[in-house]
């Protein structure tokens, strides 16, 4: 079957590819890649639930997200922010420059979820630590104070937002409210830890069988962890939240450590978006907070052999074309929740179900495109911006 998913170039169109662009993006009419017509596509409706940044992988998913977003392939419902890589006050902050730099921001709402776990708290993080917990340091939120005025929030390298506001209602209100209003058609992209979906699910389970699928990046199905050397962030950060979610009977996708370790960002990669032809606010911005590592020391402007993992932005393309992962399969899969070294880590069952746990088998990605996946990141995060919707 010929794919159907083109990009379309940058550069000047002719006049027949310039009006099949408009029709395909009306969702009147598309071509596919061997020049048939291919059937006229709707928008996939989206909610990002997301531990929010300017530019790291969940900042550039919503870059990625709100160019899609121009061509009628996906439609943002919104932004849930729920506290991981910061606290929720930063990472509110953070998306609402986001939508604004992007030219969405009166369009793509902005809501304000859970700013701490179900369950765990920083004397579990310290104890677990003690214990040997071990893992490559990074704690997110938990690393660092928690901001309690906005005076204490930090400006993203271009200014805080000046004319776009957090949304009144909550992140779980507004998740419950979309998909009962958009029955079966809202995926979630859960690029965070997943308080705002335990809480929604569980204080509205009419919602469950609802929600048309759950694409996460999250879990270590198969591989050691990174926070913990048992556990990956995301699901580290609120385990309860995690085995609640996981085990919800709700068609879902796993972009585990597993695959994500995988892809790698190179420098030569890093180049044609930080040094592109043709620089954007976007690209300058990836230069500056991409360049030198987490650390702000050592990275892709100081070492050409750096490299770094590739997380949260997979799942926009396996929502884009499943045939992105090249090697997935349908095992049972649960999180460990409970006090110790083992606090958040992801176990996969395969085919055998423990008895007596209300397991659901899920679909877990242990290979990616990268190749084709490259094409698409350095494509979407390097065109012109403040992108405009098609109307």
């Amino acid at each position: 079957m010929a794919e159907a998913f083109v990009i379309a170039p940058r550069g000047a169109l002719g006049l027949g590819q310039f009006l099949a662009a408009l029709l395909c993006a009306a969702g009147l009419l598309c071509t596919a890649s061997n020049g048939t017509n291919a059937a006229p596509r709707q928008a996939q409706k989206i909610i990002v639930d997301s531990d929010y940044n300017t530019i790291s992988d969940d900042g550039q998913l919503g870059i990625m997200a709100a160019q899609l977003q121009t061509e009628g392939r996906v439609k943002i419902m919104g932004i849930t922010v729920v506290s991981g890589n910061q606290w929720l006050k930063q990472e509110v902050s953070d998306a609402l420059k986001a939508v604004e730099r992007l030219g969405i921001g009166d369009r793509v709402g902005v809501y304000a979820g859970a700013n701490y776990p179900l369950v765990r708290d920083l004397a579990s993080v310290k104890a677990e630590q003690a214990a040997g917990a071990g893992g490559d340091g990074y704690l997110g939120a938990w690393g660092g104070p928690e901001p309690k005025t906005d005076a204490e929030l930090t400006a993203p390298p271009d200014g805080f937002a000046l004319y776009t506001h957090v949304q009144p209602k909550s992140a779980v209100d507004f998740i419950v409210e979309t998909v009962k209003a958009n029955p079966h058609q809202i995926t979630i992209l859960a690029i965070g830890p997943l308080t705002n979906i335990a809480q929604a699910t569980k204080r509205n389970p009419e919602i469950i069988p609802l929600i048309k699928q759950i694409i996460y990046m999250g879990g270590a199905v198969h591989v050691p962890g990174n926070s913990t050397k048992a556990a990956e962030f995301n699901w580290w950060f609120d385990p309860d939240a995690a085995q609640e979610v996981v085990r919800l009977p709700i068609p879902q996708v796993v972009i585990p450590l597993d695959v994500t370790n995988t892809v790698q960002l190179t420098k030569s990669i890093y180049d044609r978006i930080a040094h592109a032809a043709k620089p954007t606010v976007v690209t300058a911005l990836y230069q500056k907070l991409t360049g030198y590592g987490f650390d702000g020391k050592h990275g892709f402007e100081t070492d050409p052999n750096y490299t770094q993992n590739v997380w949260d932005t997979l799942t926009i393309a396996y929502l884009l074309d499943p045939k992105f992962a090249t090697e997935s399969h349908d095992e049972f899969v649960d999180v460990i929740a409970k006090p110790g070294i083992e606090d958040g880590r992801s176990v996969g069952y395969g085919n055998a179900q423990p008895a007596g746990t209300p397991l659901q088998k899920v679909k877990v990605v242990t290979k990616f495109d990268n190749d084709r996946f490259f094409r698409l990141y350095i494509d979407l995060l390097t065109r012109p911006v403040p992108v405009r919707e098609t109307k």
